[in-house]
């Protein structure tokens, strides 16, 4: 299993570096980073940055979507990071949440994020692309490579994850609900007539190491009420009966609404509704004993990577703890001498 860690670019740029350089001194081989140009700061310029002071970790957002930013614009920016510091990005995708919505706009439909998947792609990885009546290709782009990993959660959005995405991200840890997204995901490959084993999974979802429940739950509740954002509409589209389990639905009834400024931040105000059952399920909180147990069962489920959120006040000590004891108990056995 591979480790991503998840974090803000919240001012300074210098300490999101920071714990970019920590995650990848720790064992992490990915970090992610929010996109939402005025919440928070540009992350692209951040990644250039980032790749500069380290030498592994591949960068990208979790996640991006297809209407604040020219498609061919984000392709050639991948494609320039490629060409400076080796291929070390990836691309996380969506049809868009805080980054469209607090600039009055709306998630772009499953057409035109499925189109823009394939723009993004084909160009990042030095092809040419029909794109607005024309033949496109960057001139200047030899060798660049970029997969492209969809987040998802309603079943249309799975099924294109399974069709399209070289990879999968399901935002929430729950068990079940994992278990049911991936073989969404992969039965929606197979039927496109794709290895189902080619696509990737990936879970994100709050890592907090530490003893008291109370307070893990507290600096972490945000991202229940994150997920509740798109749930909502998933309930929206499909009833809170249709086919997603209730276990993902049921929760939201208590939702009043939801504040941008406070997005993503430990102890927002309008995450009360999340009950603490659901923290604990879709959060890993606890010692590390209890993260391993809870990340083998992930595994077993066919987990790729697990991706860890870092918008709480424990950070550098998770990223420690899981450097020292999480990772190394989730990596392969080799031993100097059989």
């Amino acid at each position: 299993m591979d480790f991503g860690a998840v974090i803000q670019t919240t001012p300074p740029a210098s300490r999101t570096v920071h714990l970019a350089k920590l995650a990848e001194q720790y064992g992490f081989s990915h970090v992610w980073t929010f996109d939402s140009h005025l919440l928070w700061q540009e992350p692209y310029v951040i990644y250039s940055r980032i790749l500069a002071e380290t030498n592994r970790v591949i960068v990208g957002p979790m996640v991006t979507n297809p209407a604040t930013r020219d498609w061919t614009v984000t392709a050639s920016t991948y494609a320039t990071l490629n060409e400076m510091y080796g291929n070390r990005t990836i691309c996380g995708i969506g049809r868009g949440d805080s980054a469209v919505r607090v600039t009055g706009g709306a998630p772009t439909t499953l057409r035109t994020l499925r189109e823009s998947i394939h723009v993004i792609r084909e160009l990042a990885n030095s092809r040419a692309v029909e794109y607005n009546g024309a033949t496109v290709q960057f001139p200047w782009s030899v060798g660049s490579s970029l997969e492209v990993w969809v987040a998802a959660y309603g079943p249309l959005a799975l099924k294109l994850a399974g069709e399209v995405g070289d990879g999968f991200i399901l935002q929430l840890a729950d068990l079940d609900i994992a278990a049911w997204m991936i073989t969404t995901v992969r039965e929606a490959a197979e039927k496109a007539g794709r290895d189902p084993m080619d696509v990737k999974f990936c879970v994100a979802a709050p890592m907090y190491i530490g003893d008291d429940i109370d307070h893990m739950r507290n600096q972490t509740r945000w991202f229940g009420g994150m997920v509740g954002n798109h749930v909502a509409d998933i309930v929206a589209k499909y009833g809170a009966n249709g086919s997603v389990p209730k276990a993902l639905t049921d929760y939201i009834e208590a939702r009043e609404g939801y504040d941008y400024n406070q997005h993503g931040l430990a102890g927002n105000t309008h995450a009360d509704f999340v009950p603490d059952e659901i923290v604990d399920r879709f959060c890993l909180l606890g010692s590390a004993e209890q993260h391993i147990e809870k990340l083998k069962a992930l595994r077993e489920l066919g987990v790729d990577q697990f991706a860890g959120y870092l918008q709480h006040d424990n950070k550098e000590e998770t990223l420690r703890v899981y450097g020292e004891s999480v990772i190394p108990a989730l990596k392969e056995k080799i031993v100097a001498k059989a």
